[in-house]
């Protein structure tokens, strides 16, 4: 991956300056697993913040990204 995965939120909102590919979407979201889980946020807890109603994702892109999310989430504690 040429994104290192971001520790911080504010290394997530940095990632803004580069432009959006794969590698960029998908440290974005390692980031954002890594962080809540340092939080001691649940994976459920993330899934209901993905899955919040806001105006930026349709109810059908929401569930999706909550399953990559989800998979993100199996695969990086796979890896601690």
């Amino acid at each position: 991956m040429n994104y290192p995965i971001p520790a911080t939120a504010e290394e997530i909102e940095a990632l803004k300056e580069n432009p959006v590919d794969e590698e960029l979407i998908a440290a974005a979201i390692a980031g954002v697993v890594q962080i809540a889980r340092s939080q001691g946020q649940t994976l459920d807890e993330l899934t209901a913040e993905v899955l919040a109603d806001d105006h930026w994702l349709e109810p059908e892109q929401r569930r999706w990204l909550s399953a990559i999310v989800a998979q993100a989430w199996e695969s990086l504690g796979k890896e601690n």
